[in-house]
């Protein structure tokens, strides 16, 4: 071979190289071009929904009121909010999970219909109760937008105080102050708890539900049925005052609403006034049925099974009414407090609670005259009918027949029966 072909050789042998590390050099910088492009989208879509996830103090502007009801936050082109924002305080769910030691079981205080309750302490010292509300139940979302709505708004010595709230991803809970005696059905229907109610204290507590009822139907900025007065829902404090909880059920009425009709039946047997169960139709007189069936509880130390064909040994309103007429209506009093009573306010409140039970709404008073009869040993006090779901003799089978039919053709029950707290 001679020189000038190996140098040719030698020449193009370079050139194919250059061209090699040319074109790989070229093809490592494309994918590293395209690597630093998706690494950057990837980036960004992290800071978009960084950006998405509400901070803990701007959190509640999520929530706004909206003709009664809390909705997601509207603005306008300008950002400026459409409706007025709720104010609320706001607890980071790591708070609570530490206040609660993971919502451990020595933790809880109750479970409902909508989830548990447990017992927390704050990083301040500070006890409380924590709502937390179920994953997967729907109502349970609609409860705590009830409940976000109406603590805002309702301030009262006999209505448990809402402390805030915690909204995350799927978690919503609800923070109230603590209740040391937990609710009213743990003594009152205890054997053993029940006898430390005396009849002073069962009278206070009467008072009391029956103020806090009227602040909800008339002196509040908004006349609200509550719908689920029952004992469970009736919290002692540490000098066993009454108040009044859980508001998931309740609803507003507006103007000069008297009268609403729903659907879906929500609330628990016993403490359903007929037209509401049958029905539909709620008002404040259903409350004061409940209320009714609540104070004759709290004098029997028994439980209303709220069924219209039960036996008159289990259904309390029937064993009441028939003890009235019979004379013997002191027979009802709890065993336990028989010794140490005053004979004319227990038979007073007997028979408030019988007008209270009346079947027809029209018949029972409102809250007002309900605390001026509980307070006033001259005021007078009409004769009771008979209570709602008294099945009269003369005609059972033919009422029984009408009742189970309208039973089955309400659309839709929701019964709750909440444990104690």
């Amino acid at each position: 071979m001679t020189k000038s072909s190996k140098n040719s050789s030698s020449s193009n042998n370079k050139v194919v190289k250059l061209v090699g590390i040319t074109i790989g050099s070229c093809v490592v910088l494309i994918f590293l071009i395209i690597l630093f492009h998706l690494m950057r989208k990837k980036l960004q879509r992290l800071k978009k929904l960084e950006s998405d996830i509400p901070a803990p103090e701007k959190r509640v502007k999520d929530f706004i009121l909206k003709d009664g009801v809390v909705v997601p936050n509207k603005r306008d082109y300008y950002g400026e909010t459409k409706t007025d924002e709720l104010e609320l305080p706001l607890f980071d769910f790591m708070t609570l999970v530490m206040a609660t030691n993971n919502f451990s079981n020595s933790s809880k205080l109750g479970q409902g219909g909508f989830g548990c309750v447990y017992k927390g302490t704050l990083k301040e010292g500070e006890v409380v109760a924590v709502k937390r509300l179920s994953r997967i139940s729907e109502q349970g979302i609609e409860e705590l937008k009830n409940e976000v709505q109406l603590i805002a708004k309702l301030q009262h010595r006999n209505l448990v105080r809402v402390l805030g709230c915690c909204i995350e991803a799927e978690e919503k809970l609800l923070v109230y102050e603590f209740m040391e005696n937990k609710s009213l059905d743990m003594f009152l229907f205890d054997k053993e708890k029940n006898v430390t109610l005396s009849w002073k204290i069962r009278l206070e507590i009467i008072c009391g539900i029956a103020r806090g009822i009227l602040y909800l139907h008339q002196d509040s900025r908004f006349k609200v049925i509550h719908r689920d007065l029952k004992a469970s829902n009736i919290l002692l404090d540490r000098q066993m005052n009454a108040k009044i909880s859980d508001f998931g059920m309740a609803r507003i009425f507006g103007g000069d609403q008297n009268v609403a009709k729903t659907k879906k039946v929500v609330g628990t047997y016993g403490y359903m006034s007929p037209e509401y169960a049958m029905d539909g139709h709620f008002s404040t007189k259903s409350d004061v049925f409940s209320f009714g069936v609540l104070v004759l509880e709290i004098i029997s130390g028994k439980k209303n099974t709220g069924s219209c064909y039960t036996s008159s040994q289990h259904n309390l309103l029937r064993q009441t009414w028939t003890l009235w007429n019979e004379g013997k209506a002191l027979e009802l009093l709890d065993e336990s407090i028989r010794a140490n009573i005053f004979e004319n306010e227990v038979l007073r409140c007997i028979q408030i609670g019988l007008l209270c039970v009346q079947e027809h709404p029209e018949d029972r008073p409102n809250m007002s005259n309900i605390l001026l009869l509980l307070s006033s040993e001259i005021a007078q006090i009409s004769l009771p009918k008979y209570p709602g779901f008294f099945i009269r003799k003369r005609n059972t089978e033919t009422e029984f027949s009408r009742i189970q039919d309208d039973l089955r053709s309400i659309n839709e029950i929701t019964v709750s029966i909440l444990h104690g707290r």
